[in-house]
């Protein structure tokens, strides 16, 4: 039986990297301002999709340009050159949702997926698309009674996409979720003229805010402060009953999120996929997982809307829940590749023995290990490295002067 693909989200070369580590099938990314996740300061350029191609092509996995929001005539001339840059570099589609991107880039022979801002609900709309498109995400407010449907309908019509192949259904397994439907909001467009619709969403939906009657002056009492900002979207503790439903792409969300989230969500969804196949998923590794995936960013957890629910879970925070957070302490120096020791050069806080510690690159990907010894400067073994000096310890793959160190630690924590 083939597996569901595991597609997850690449905001920079180091989460890349982190999403191959932690066994996805798939990325997805952005480049420049054409996705929804243009604010953000991790995004590719034209000139990275020669070494992102490469790097999918050498560890055999599929790579996808994201160009999903909103385009203007100003725009056409950018999105063309950036699909057809993507075609020669050998990128494997274009997520699209304008029919000016999906019409362009089915004219170039790129292969086509429709992405979630289109809001596809129902059969019809699957129907209409299926002469431009192969691949087909569902709205993040279905029921699995409803993608069940879907699927089935799909599969018994045998409606297929323009390479000839069966439609492929794909769906968001974990990550933020937003208030509006399928992440089409105009509040920070209203409020700040940045529109997320844009890829430029300034995230008013996180804040806390207060609700004041204006004819009596009466101040609202709610007992979530957060009534705009959705738990985050999690699965993994129904994951067989959405793969049963018959989706075939399972999408995890997070093009802005950390390289260590990006590894850590994706390897327990690897794992939760392969122990479904195997037979031996359970309520007991669902443990497990659920208190892996707390340890990284997350707003708090919920089943979205898969379930059958009609209204959201709300959190109850401005930001992370997150168990363990990281903090910065150094920069790479030099790799002792007959010894396996790496050298940092510490430049805040201080490293000891027993610390757990995470190196992030672009090349390294996300390495995490705990240190069982520190050589410090030239002095010989220590119990801790202070900030200035140079440490060395033994890491068994070759770090880089781009790679950043940072300790982990629980959130409640305080940095020493």
């Amino acid at each position: 039986m083939e597996k569901v693909e595991l597609m997850s989200p690449a905001g920079s070369f180091e989460a890349l990297m982190g999403a191959i580590q932690g066994g996805c099938d798939s990325v997805y990314f952005g480049v420049e301002q054409l996705n929804m996740r243009a604010r953000a300061t991790m995004n590719f350029t034209i000139e990275d999709l020669p070494e992102i191609a490469r790097i999918c092509t050498e560890y055999k996995i599929r790579s996808y340009l994201t160009l999903n929001t909103i385009v203007y005539d100003h725009d056409l001339a950018l999105m063309k050159n950036v699909i057809n840059a993507a075609k020669i570099a050998g990128i494997t589609a274009v997520i699209a949702s304008d029919q000016a991107v999906i019409g362009y880039a089915f004219s170039q022979k790129m292969e086509v997926h429709i992405s979630t801002q289109l809001n596809i609900t129902n059969v019809e709309t699957i129907r209409f698309y299926s002469v431009f498109a192969d691949v087909m995400v569902l709205s993040r407010e279905l029921s699995l009674r409803q993608m069940k449907h879907i699927c089935d309908t799909v599969a018994k019509e045998g409606i297929k996409g323009p390479s000839g192949k069966p439609i492929e259904i794909e769906v968001f397994a974990h990550g933020a979720l937003c208030m509006a439907v399928s992440g089409k909001c105009y509040l920070s467009l209203h409020t700040q003229n940045a529109s997320a619709n844009r890829g430029a969403c300034i995230q008013n939906c996180r804040r806390s805010y207060t609700v004041i009657d204006n004819e009596d002056g009466h101040q609202l009492e709610i007992d979530n402060e957060y009534i705009m900002s959705p738990k985050d979207l999690c699965t993994i503790d129904f994951l067989d009953e959405l793969i049963q439903t018959g989706i075939k792409v399972l999408k995890i969300e997070g093009r802005g999120k950390s390289a260590d989230y990006v590894k850590t969500v994706t390897t327990c969804y690897r794992e939760a996929i392969d122990s479904y196949y195997a037979g031996n998923y359970n309520a007991d590794k669902v443990v497990t997982w659920m208190q892996r995936l707390s340890e990284v960013y997350n707003r708090g957890f919920w089943g979205g809307y898969y379930l059958g629910k009609e209204l959201g879970e709300w959190t109850n925070a401005p930001g992370s829940k997150a168990l363990n957070r990281k903090i910065y302490i150094g920069k790479g120096n030099h790799y002792f590749s007959r010894s396996g020791v790496a050298e940092f050069l510490i430049e805040a806080y201080s490293l000891n023995i027993g610390d757990k510690i995470a190196i992030i690159g672009p090349t390294t990907g996300v390495v995490e290990t705990t240190i069982t010894s520190l050589h410090v400067n030239e002095e010989g073994a220590k119990e801790v490295a202070n900030k200035g000096d140079y440490c060395a310890f033994p890491v068994g793959i070759q770090i880089r002067k781009s790679d950043k160190l940072y300790k982990i630690v629980e959130s409640s924590e305080e940095a020493k």
